[in-house]
């Protein structure tokens, strides 16, 4: 045997949602040390860096209604010291402050020698793989998001045109099902509004026949969404053809070229039974089908790994193939309450003057704390996994439940720390049973969570 690569052994550790305002290196609570030396002990850790890492100097303000979310450049060394070393970039905050920001993102990244991907000058830079070398092999990250705005992609470079910074997309069209009778009052909505006839007008216009498709006796586009007269009502979701075979070429380019792939996906989409039950986001508790349907054919086409991340809590976990899908590892590092400045869109949501500061937009959104993140537990007891392969297949994974702080001041919570007792118990019980759909068995050992294909 010439290298060790050749022999097949690999650890990962998955995180999530990397939202960074803060020193992490300061810190020297035992159980936050231990997450780091966890994350460093791994060949390669991953989590999506949520945000644009600029100074207040570079990028504009794009248009959100989220938390406009900044990293400090200088924040990228301590966030390699807490042992992360490849990053997603494709996600819904990508673009808050926009083009420029991208451009910057990359640009810091690249000084702090971090792997990334996701984000790109053009659109085939988004898609390429970001690539680490490790002893026991070189690793590829593919990365891309599902939630964004149609102005966040990065546009295709042409021969007389250079391309547009942006996201990698994996864009999705929503299917409603609806009987005969509520399709049929679709139809009248349609023509008493004139939304046929504005249609029709469109399609003598300047849209293509894929923008403005015609309707018939049993598909009906109404307000951006598709729907389709059947015997009863259900939603689907497709991802976007072409976004879904461009991601696929270069999950197979990634092949190729690396000893392990991963593919990430940035998702806030849901799907299943508890989208028309749940009362709140945390009672949610599948992934959209056509990100499942997408991990399976990233794994068909070589991926070794599958991570979503979006809904900021755990989700479940399937082992196809052999090879593990994470349809939501959550929050990881959950600092957007500590943001040091917001444009004056956000303040003017709230109706507040230009003398707010940060925390009045803050308490403004979340009505003091009683509503939002900060007044749900589920947002703030997470998990990350460290999935080890040997002889090139999977033999074990473990969960590691992780404790942010609910109900601290806001200063000092959203740091993870390697959870304890009840809280462990609640994030392994979690995805335990969210995991059993798919025929994944996961077992409590002293606070971890075993997974043993």
């Amino acid at each position: 045997m010439l290298y060790e690569s050749e022999q097949g052994e690999f650890t990962i550790a998955l995180a999530g949602d990397c939202m960074l305002t803060r020193r992490l290196s300061v810190f020297k609570e035992a159980r936050f040390l231990s997450l780091a030396q966890l994350l460093r002990s791994a060949d390669a850790a991953f989590a999506n860096l949520e945000g644009t890492v600029h100074t207040w100097a570079e990028g504009t303000p794009g248009i959100t209604q989220g938390t406009f979310m900044t990293t400090n450049p200088k924040l990228l060394a301590d966030l390699k010291w807490f042992g992360i070393n490849m990053v997603s970039c494709a996600n819904n905050h990508a673009f808050d402050y926009g083009e420029g920001g991208i451009v910057a993102n990359i640009r810091h990244l690249d000084e702090a020698a971090l792997v990334h991907a996701g984000t790109g000058n053009n659109l085939a830079e988004a898609r390429a793989p970001g690539y680490l070398d490790t002893p026991n092999g070189r690793v590829a990250l593919v990365a891309a998001t599902a939630t964004f705005r149609p102005w966040n992609q990065a546009g295709e470079q042409r021969p007389d045109l250079k391309g547009r910074p942006g996201v990698n997309p994996l864009g999705f069209q929503t299917t409603y099902r609806v009987d005969a009778a509520a399709f049929e009052q679709l139809q009248r909505v349609s023509r008493e509004l004139g939304f046929e006839m504005g249609k029709e007008r469109n399609r003598k216009h300047f849209y293509s026949d894929k923008e403005m498709p015609a309707d018939n006796e049993a598909e009906l586009r109404l307000l951006g969404s598709r729907y389709v007269r059947d015997k009863s009502f259900s939603i689907s979701t497709q991802a976007n053809p072409r976004d879904l075979e461009d991601n696929l070429r270069w999950i197979r380019e990634a092949r190729r070229q690396a000893d392990w792939v991963i593919v990430s996906v940035h998702c806030h989409e849901f799907g299943g039974q508890s989208l028309l039950t749940a009362r709140s986001r945390a009672e949610l508790e599948e992934t959209a089908d056509f990100v499942r349907d997408f991990a399976h054919r990233a794994i068909e086409n070589g991926a070794d790994l599958f991570v979503g991340h979006g809904s900021h809590f755990p989700m479940g976990i399937e082992i196809y193939q052999g090879k593990p899908v994470f349809y939501s590892v959550g929050n990881f590092i959950f600092q957007n309450e500590t943001v040091g400045f917001f444009p004056a869109d956000a303040y003017e949501r709230f109706d507040l003057d230009l003398k707010a500061t940060p925390s009045d937009f803050l308490d403004a959104r979340t009505s003091g704390g009683k509503k939002g993140h900060p007044s749900d537990p589920a947002y703030w007891e997470n998990m990350f996994a460290l999935s080890r392969f040997s002889k090139n297949k999977l033999k074990e994974i473990k969960i590691y439940p992780i404790d942010q702080g609910f109900g601290r001041p806001r200063p000092q919570r959203g740091r993870p720390l390697l959870a304890e007792g009840e809280v462990a118990n609640h994030v392994i019980e979690r995805v335990s049973r969210l995991s059993q759909r798919y025929g994944t068995k996961i077992r409590n050992e002293d606070g971890t969570g075993i997974i043993q294909p």
